[in-house]
């Protein structure tokens, strides 16, 4: 009879089993303990995988099987993306609360030449976790320290910390820890809004939204789009205003369209995806913001996740047709874009083409392709349902990725 158990009761049995409340679970997920009773009592329907993946961590569970009972292990790590060895580094610069150094005085031109050169180092490597953990912890302790030494360069100090926190963000995504993901989000936030710059706010927002869109919070999600968007538009049509200003307002419409095609909201997801576009096209064919990576080329592959998270193939595809890859300047989003891609062949169940993309998309990041769970999931489908004559193939890039197929 347990293996025929629901969904939500399973849940309920391993909460209850692990002596965890349901106010307690509802906070580690950010859901309401009312939703996970609905949940528990098949109220609701069964969550999404993404949000499964969310419980069975806060549980303590390392198979998934044991949520959804499909009668073999699915590793946890399938989906969440092993640790990067590096991890534990930038966690110990975060929380680093030693008070300034008697006498130190840190350069905070230098300090943002350095976040400049590592926001580089993250689009131009296929291994820019790696990297990033290279140059992160002595980073995090400088602007850390920087932002709280009294004295005239403080404000300056603040701004640098908080495009630091806007770096970290993209190290501790998709790692088995979500609550860095919320650390540093609100923090760059806390930062942004402490120097007073409008510009940070609205960048800083931008991290937040994406923590808020993968835990289906997009009430809150569509909320701060707009706060962000209205803080800046007073200054969006002066000769004097910088293009990123511009740059930030199109990619938080850009995330806007995700958000409503997350939840299924066609006409509300192209409506924002026009008004990103618009901005795109302003700014011209050469500008990448650097931190979102918004551009005409990311519109694009921003089109593609549009087709595939509205369950639209066609749409999907023929966006990615329009579009040459490698105008996509950073190669983690290249190659995140080469899976968006897969994703929807897979839907039209190409299982050849799904290959070739995720193999592409190995070639193009390995490290994005490792942290990333929608690429883990179709390598899973693939070793169920391998290409003819290709299993082998299937098998190779499953232990390059590290799934245990």
């Amino acid at each position: 009879m347990e293996d025929q158990a629901p969904i939500g009761l399973r849940i309920k049995r391993h909460r209850e089993r692990a002596g965890i409340s349901r106010p307690v679970l509802g906070d580690r997920i950010s859901r309401s303990s009312d939703w996970v009773k609905q949940i528990e009592n098949g109220v609701l329907q069964p969550p999404k995988l993404s949000m499964l993946l969310a419980i069975a961590d806060a549980l303590g569970l390392a198979d998934l099987a044991d949520l959804t009972g499909n009668g073999h292990a699915v590793s946890v790590n399938l989906y969440a993306g092993a640790r990067h060895e590096a991890l534990g580094d930038v966690q110990a610069a975060l929380t680093d609360f030693r008070r300034p150094s008697p006498g130190r005085a840190h350069n905070v031109v230098h300090l943002a030449e350095r976040l400049r050169l590592a926001w580089e180092v993250r689009h131009a490597s296929p291994d820019h976790r790696t990297q990033l953990g290279l140059v992160l912890p002595s980073l995090i302790r400088d602007a850390q320290e920087a932002a709280r030494a009294p004295g005239p360069g403080r404000r300056e100090a603040r701004r640098v910390l908080a495009g630091v926190y806007q770096l970290v963000d993209f190290f501790v995504a998709y790692q088995r820890d979500s609550s860095l993901v919320w650390m540093v989000a609100d923090r760059a936030l806390e930062q942004a809004y402490e120097a007073d710059d409008p510009y940070l706010v609205a960048a800083s927002s931008w991290s937040m939204v994406q923590a808020l869109r993968d835990s289906g919070r997009w009430d809150e999600a569509l909320a701060l789009i707009e706060s962000g968007t209205a803080i800046l538009a007073p200054y969006l049509d002066r000769d004097d205003t910088p293009d990123d200003w511009r740059g930030i307002t199109g990619a938080l419409q850009a995330e806007a369209a995700l958000v409503h095609a997350r939840r299924g909201r066609h006409g509300d997801a192209w409506s924002a995806w026009d008004r990103a576009d618009r901005w795109a096209k302003r700014l011209g064919s050469d500008y990448r913001h650097i931190q979102t990576s918004f551009g005409q080329a990311v519109q694009g592959a921003n089109a593609v996740t549009l087709g595939v998270d509205l369950r639209r193939a066609g749409e999907a595809l023929r966006a990615a047709h329009a579009l040459e890859e490698d105008a996509i300047a950073s190669v983690p989003r290249r190659s995140r874009h080469l899976i968006e891609v897969a994703r929807a062949y897979d839907q039209r169940d190409e299982n050849a083409a799904v290959l070739a993309l995720l193999n592409k998309a190995h070639r193009t990041a390995p490290e994005t392709i490792s942290f990333n769970g929608f690429a883990k999931e179709l390598l899973l489908g693939l070793s169920k349902r391998p290409p003819v004559g290709m299993a082998k193939d299937v098998r190779e890039l499953c232990q390059r990725v590290g799934v245990a197929a």
